[in-house]
């Protein structure tokens, strides 16, 4: 996530205030580092620390590393350096100062034209400036903690609806704390056998896809109807279908419905007519698109994908482009919040494949945000859903690697915490 560009800054304190801010919760043992371009703070990065015993080896491929991951942002012109860290600070002269890995790190990002500007220690207790000697600004152990949490600019990102929450994976909201939902799973079971023999007809892709367009048109909180979502539940045990309702929110119905062409998923052949639940459970104000309450059919979106209007080839993404983050231009943000919503409310109903699909979702949409500890809880629960889960397992890979999101990637396509997707 890149940084609103109408924040100010006054002083260290509000740049130590930003970071949990925009990482979501408040890091340990952590390397974060932030670029600057000009005097305007850039993309935020949060690694591991290494272990104090790392080889020289190991730290210079570490800063490296940190290099590489912060040349995605092609404006920056330097560095900002926080090392979160409890280690040392009972000690006297505070946390024992890593000169090695400094000057590695400011010999890497010197090289890739981002030279550190300045760098801070953070614990529990006291935070203080690496390179400062001065006793009298920078009095021994260092300042205390409370200062960064009193800052000003930590105020104004409260008043704007900022909370800094658990780390990833501590906090088990919407991870099924509830316990399963009965009438939900009965509801999966019974649509998973209706649609078995469906998975290619075209009919039924255009059912399923009128049924997450309901479901991410609801309102803001809304309990989706039990059979709405077993429905939802059972559609994403296909693949093709999964992966066309994270397209269809990133980009747009005409994308999904031109990448399943493109795939050849559709069997051309005559089967049994599309099935999928009532929308009667939502109110009408809570249907987009004007979906008829009783019998879904194919939505306009869909008209104009697939009938004389369908839009020129060259405008609509492939699969893979949209899945990586290289198109369209900008996604639809406030889309996938909605889809994000509605993944946590499916992975609340109970365990299984379902769950571990939900899960692989949000991680991705974590992913496209920026977020990659967040992203990396979340595909660790669906691999525990679902040991073996592939497209978790690919995308667990990608965040492993460091592989940052196109979107993410570039300031103008970025996710911005306080923009359409206020969290």
């Amino acid at each position: 996530m890149t940084a609103p560009q109408h924040l100010t800054i006054n002083g260290p304190e509000d740049i130590l205030g930003y970071v949990p801010h925009t990482l979501g919760y408040w890091p340990s043992r952590s390397l974060v580092a932030m670029t600057m371009q000009g005097k305007r703070l850039g993309a935020t990065l949060r690694v591991d620390l290494p272990e104090a015993a790392a080889s020289r080896r190991g730290r210079e491929d570490f800063a490296r590393a940190v290099a590489d991951y912060l040349l995605a942002d092609n404006d920056a012109d330097g560095t900002l350096l926080m090392f979160f860290t409890n280690v040392g600070w009972a000690e006297d002269a505070g946390p024992r100062v890593n000169r090695a890995l400094l000057a590695d790190l400011e010999s890497a990002l010197g090289l890739a034209g981002m030279p550190v500007r300045d760098a801070w220690y953070v614990g529990e207790q006291y935070w203080r400036n690496v390179y400062c000697t001065d006793t009298g600004c920078c009095p021994l152990p260092g300042r205390p903690v409370a200062e960064i949490r009193d800052s000003r600019l930590n105020a104004e990102m409260v008043y704007l609806g900022s909370s800094v929450g658990s780390p990833p994976g501590d906090d088990p909201a919407g991870g099924g704390a509830s316990g399963p939902h009965p009438a939900v799973l009965a509801s999966e079971r019974h649509w998973a056998a209706e649609l078995c023999t469906r998975r290619t007809s075209r009919p039924q892709f255009d059912r399923v896809l009128d049924a997450w367009e309901l479901a991410l048109g609801a309102k803001s909180g809304a309990e989706l109807p039990d059979d709405l979502a077993g429905f939802l539940r059972a559609t994403l045990g296909v693949p093709s279908w999964r992966d066309a309702v994270l397209v269809m929110a990133a980009a747009g119905r005409p994308a999904a419905v031109a990448g399943a062409e493109q795939f050849g998923i559709f069997s051309g052949r005559p089967g049994p007519p599309a099935m999928g639940p009532s929308f009667a459970g939502l109110p009408e104000a809570e249907r987009p698109g004007g979906l008829a309450a009783s019998a879904p059919g194919a939505s306009g979106a869909a008209d104009d994908a697939t009938s004389g209007g369908k839009p020129e080839p060259a405008t609509i993404p492939g699969y893979g482009e949209v899945l990586l983050g290289l198109s369209p231009d900008l996604p639809d943000w406030s889309r996938m919040k909605c889809l994000e919503d509605v993944m946590l409310q499916l992975v609340s109903c109970g365990p299984g494949e379902a769950q571990a699909a939900a899960w692989t979702a949000k991680g991705w949409i974590e992913w496209c945000r920026g977020r990659g500890s967040f992203a990396h809880a979340s595909l660790d629960r669906a691999l525990e859903a679902t040991p073996g889960y592939r497209l978790a397992e690919l995308l667990s890979e990608v965040v492993r690697r460091g592989t940052i999101c196109g979107w993410a990637a570039r300031r103008e396509a970025a996710w911005q915490k306080f923009g359409t997707d206020a969290a």
